[in-house]
């Protein structure tokens, strides 16, 4: 068992995880494309102390199921940029983790290292980046450069057929984050001199061509953005099955899992460990972190959660169901399954807000303090990165010549 404080993070997406969350009685909906909605709620999960916040994202406009457009004018839709919405924040906060969802399969890397790296600038070393890549065919026709696969039914049905079909986009999206991490690196940290008296800002000898050559682009560099703060952003992903697994295993610092109770937990821990072990990785020199992932509906009084969720459920016409569990209970409820599963192995937790603002203060006022009382989670944030709050080693820049 892991007896270091517990990890907590927040994935936020429009006005919760449920489809019909924007119907609650203390939602708002007519600001979810507003700066202000997004800086309140941030701000509320800096309160809380959480780690990080994630940002949902996508290349079309959401639907009910995952892998098609629909036509249902009942439910949310339409988002604003992840990156953009977290460089807005970032200005108004000082300590939370800021990750955006940041598409790979329609992006160009050099783009995204580029955008991600302006964050973490901006967020004075917070900025992580959850690569995503895009499985729905019907968002490849926006660019009109290529075809992706169309999953059917039954291949949603079963996370590890959607892997098989879904391969070679994994496969992509290695090579797009090797080539942001590259050109994180493209820059050595005192490559900027800033010399007013002999008029040289740069030395040039300290930026570098990445000369990156794969099967899907090649990239040249070096990056136009000084190194991030932080070296490397962390680099997050979101795994199901065995070749996801493998994705975060070769490349990412933070893997997003799950399980349905402690026993599937430790399971999937497992194969991620053996998915680091097949890429060659020390998670001595190159820890990965594991998050779980879990969907929460909380209320103080017993039972008062599971109403408020099927009263949202009569609303939408049918059961919400996730790909994550879903939790609904009293906060000291969620406090024990937490710590229940983190004997599996977890480092911590992405809570997903069924409804928004509700869910979310249920967590900072309700959950933390909770968690706290059992020594579980901190009581300040104190100093450094997001990188150092979650225990991970700066990289060394592996253009820089020893001494």
């Amino acid at each position: 068992m892991n007896d270091s404080p517990l990890h907590l993070a927040v994935a936020l997406d429009g006005a919760g995880w449920h489809p019909a969350a924007w119907r609650s009685e203390d939602a708002r909906p007519d600001a979810l494309f507003t700066a202000a909605y997004w800086a309140d709620l941030v701000a509320e999960a800096e309160r809380g102390l959480l780690d990080l916040v994630t940002f949902e994202d996508a290349l079309g406009p959401q639907s009910a199921a995952p892998h098609r457009p629909d036509d249902r004018t009942d439910q949310v839709r339409g988002r604003l940029d992840a990156v953009l919405v977290a460089s807005h924040v970032a200005l108004l906060t000082t300590h939370i983790g800021l990750v955006p969802t940041v598409n790979v399969t329609h992006t160009e890397p050099f783009h995204v290292a580029v955008g991600i790296a302006t964050l973490d600038h901006v967020s004075e070393g917070r900025a992580g980046w959850r690569p995503q890549i895009a499985p729905r065919a019907a968002d490849a026709a926006h660019f009109g450069r290529r075809t992706t696969p169309q999953l059917t039914d039954d291949d949603v049905r079963d996370p590890e057929l959607i892997a098989k079909r879904l391969r070679p986009l994994f496969a992509e999206a290695t090579d797009v984050v090797e080539v942001a991490r590259r050109l994180w690196d493209s820059w050595e940290d005192d490559a900027e001199i800033r010399d007013t008296v002999t008029g040289r800002f740069l030395d040039r000898d300290k930026l570098h061509h990445i000369d990156f050559e794969g099967p899907h682009f090649s990239v040249r560099g070096p990056s136009i953005t000084p190194r991030p703060p932080q070296g490397q952003p962390v680099v997050a992903s979101l795994a199901h099955a065995s070749t996801p697994y493998e994705f975060a295993a070769q490349g990412c610092d933070v893997v997003f899992v799950t399980p349905r109770d402690r026993t599937s937990a430790e399971e999937i821990l497992t194969q991620v460990d053996e998915a680091v072990e097949r890429a060659g990785r020390d998670p001595r020199d190159r820890p990965l972190r594991r998050f779980a992932d879990l969907v929460v509906f909380l209320d103080d009084e017993p039972g008062a959660a599971a109403r408020r969720k099927e009263r949202l459920d009569a609303l939408d016409g049918a059961a919400y169901t996730s790909d994550a569990a879903v939790f609904t209970g009293t906060p000291g409820e969620l406090a024990d399954l937490l710590l229940d599963w983190r004997t599996a192995g977890l480092d911590g937790y992405r809570l997903r807000p069924g409804a928004l603002p509700h869910d979310l203060t249920a967590i900072t006022r309700r959950l933390v303090p909770e968690l706290q009382r059992r020594q579980a989670f901190r009581r300040t944030y104190g100093a450094g990165t997001l990188r150092a709050r979650l225990g991970l080693p700066v990289p060394r820049n592996r253009y820089a010549k020893d001494g």
